[in-house]
């Protein structure tokens, strides 16, 4: 199977690389600078040299707080590249498998949302994947969006190496302490994917549609912190442990508003695709802390 990868070079795409070659899998990865999404003819195109038999799109405009300043390029690349994207695999008869977030929620819950909760996003992110999901589902039935949270990898940016950087160089942390989520490890997204991937690949029978796929394991930022930090002390990656001071989410404003509860329930992926399951953010950060120490003995 010929795999169309949008976005290779973020933190799932890179994972989808890595893990591809265990499946059999021929990956042709793209990013912004071999494919500019929001170019349906592009994609055409590309498509047209290229004939792979399934998109996955992890495309995305992720920069939260800049979108509230950039919303024509956030739409753009988040809702109108996802919904190009989508037409062009409808074109061809092929599916497409599709990241979203747990922005499309507003946050206000106090229970797991389900996959049926209504959205109401807060955010122009938001907003604009909201949007990404809609037009996949109308360009192309034959779709799987996984909605997901808290996202950290090996590879790129984000919280769990944030807090490694900052804890070599300081005694205390500030982190907040009253919104909670499930952390969700870029490793357990790819090999979700794959997994659909094959099935699709061997003609088996699948419900279309949005599902939310994060780890098990609701939990603050601050709570993911202190874990953090205590096991790349462990691992090695730490000479110290510092202070985590718990923080409320008015002492560290920012442009976008952050969900105060993001918890999804993935009891309906859980259900439909019983072989590849949710996994937990504990052993996700495990593996990404013992693949960091590996790289940094």
């Amino acid at each position: 199977m010929k795999i169309l990868l949008t976005g290779c070079d973020g933190q799932v795409g890179c994972e989808v690389r890595k893990q591809a070659s265990d499946y059999g899998f021929e990956i042709l990865a793209t990013d912004v600078g071999d494919l500019d999404i929001t170019d349906i003819d592009a994609i055409r195109l590309l498509q047209q040299q290229l004939q792979a038999d399934l998109f996955i799109n992890s495309a995305a405009y992720t920069a939260v707080d800049q979108a509230e300043s950039d919303v024509a390029l956030a739409h753009a690349v988040n809702a109108d590249g996802a919904g190009n994207l989508a037409l062009v695999a409808a074109e061809n008869d092929i599916p497409m498998l599709h990241i979203s977030t747990d922005y499309v929620f507003d946050g206000s819950a106090t229970t797991p949302y389900p996959d049926q909760a209504t959205p109401n996003p807060q955010t122009v992110y938001g907003k604009t994947k909201l949007a990404g999901e809609l037009l996949v589902a109308e360009n192309n039935a034959q779709h799987l969006t996984l909605r997901t949270s808290w996202v950290f990898g090996i590879e790129g940016q984000n919280f769990v190496k944030t807090m490694l950087r900052l804890a070599r160089a300081n005694n205390e942390l500030r982190v907040i302490a009253d919104q909670f989520g499930s952390p969700t490890f870029a490793g357990h997204i790819a090999r979700a994917l794959l997994q659909l991937a094959k099935r699709l690949q061997h003609r088996e029978p699948v419900a279309w549609g949005t599902y939310n796929f994060c780890d098990a394991g609701p939990t603050t930022w601050h709570t993911f912190a202190t874990r953090i930090v205590t096991r790349g002390f462990e691992q090695g990656l730490l000479e110290s442990v510092p202070v985590v001071i718990p923080l409320r989410t008015q002492e560290y404003p920012t442009a976008a508003k952050r969900p105060t509860y993001s918890v999804m329930d993935c009891s309906r992926f859980n259900r439909h695709f019983p072989e590849i399951g949710i996994q937990s953010w504990d052993e996700g950060l495990s593996a990404m802390l013992a693949a960091l120490s590996l790289e940094n003995p």
